[in-house]
């Protein structure tokens, strides 16, 4: 019978007032009968616990009586810097701890402060996934994050875009983004990216990962996003939309949106004409198509015939 789920009872018990042996038993997935047990031997510790009997009965704490915590564990030290990120937490194996973390902090605020620290956390809630996406699980995920939080170096084997490869790294930190996992680690003293998903085997190194002067994960990465998305968008296309279409565009793309925020209608026809940065043709023909009519592609020649020839067939398959 794990100590933990007595105490987590118990704080569970100054947080809410009152719960019933069913809401306790769902709580911790254990049977009825396994909460009478835990209750019958917080009594015996000393816990002043008892229960009422009725509709609206349930198991509390005599008024007054609040527990002492000290002492977060390792693995609830680092949850509760993830507070809020359940998906986050669930992913690197910490959601259990994160939630035994929570109920910690919860129970040492003053009772006002930490029924309001609950609503906050009932309010908020954040999703790193894109729409119509499923967020990727990598089997290698909590190991490389061990070794990026206990600075250890790994050895890992590695599928790039160009072929597998072998090496040992240094892990300096861990980003989200769209729901795809990315390591970024350090080879001969120069910070790398990793998508976690591509690694196909890891093993903790010997010695201890050495972190670059001065580096800072967020700036690091601010910078690569930005040198990455400029080295794709090379070119240009010119386009003519309404301003549903710019909304619908913008939702869908970044680069457009930040172009399309400085444009204006034409004072007489009401349509706008940008020039919005493309990544190749076969990009731009997949995005300019998911807009249907609403955008009028007036130039590279080349991207214009694409989605004449595209239309064509389109036409051909539902028009009969």
């Amino acid at each position: 019978m794990p100590t933990s789920r007595l105490l987590a009872t118990m704080i569970l018990l100054q947080l809410r007032g009152r719960m019933s042996a069913t809401e306790l038993a769902a709580k911790f997935e254990v049977s009825v009968r396994t909460i009478h047990r835990d209750i019958d031997r917080l009594s015996a510790a000393g816990v002043p616990v008892y229960a009422e009997r009725g509709r609206e009965g349930g198991f509390q704490l005599h008024d007054g009586y609040r527990t002492s915590l000290t002492g977060l564990s390792d693995d609830e030290a680092r949850s509760l810097l993830l507070g809020g990120l359940g998906a986050i937490a669930a992913d690197l194996g910490l959601a259990s701890t994160l939630d035994a973390a929570q109920l910690k902090l919860a129970a040492s605020l003053p009772p006002s402060l930490g029924t309001r620290a609950k609503a906050y956390s009932d309010r908020f809630l954040f999703d790193p996934g894109d729409w119509y996406r499923r967020r990727e699980h990598p089997p290698h995920l909590r190991l490389v994050a061990d070794a990026v939080w206990n600075e250890t170096r790994l050895r890992v084997r590695y599928q790039s875009w160009k072929s597998m490869v072998e090496r040992t790294i240094d892990p300096l930190g861990l980003v989200v983004k769209a729901g795809a996992w990315y390591l970024v680690a350090a080879v001969a003293g120069k910070p790398r990216i990793y998508r976690v998903s591509n690694v196909i085997d890891a093993a903790t190194a010997e010695g201890d990962a050495r972190r670059p002067r001065g580096f800072v994960l967020e700036d690091f990465w601010a910078t690569h996003v930005k040198s990455f998305e400029t080295s794709l968008l090379k070119e240009t296309a010119t386009i003519r939309l309404s301003p549903p279409g710019a909304k619908r565009l913008a939702e869908r793309n970044a680069a457009a949106a930040a172009v399309l925020e400085d444009c204006r209608p034409d004072a007489r026809s009401g349509q706008i004409e940008a020039r919005i940065p493309i990544e190749s043709i076969d990009q731009a023909a997949e995005l300019f198509l998911a807009l249907g009519s609403a955008v009028e592609v007036l130039s590279p020649p080349v991207l214009r015939q694409r989605l004449a020839e595209e239309g064509a067939r389109l036409s051909a398959l539902y028009g009969g």
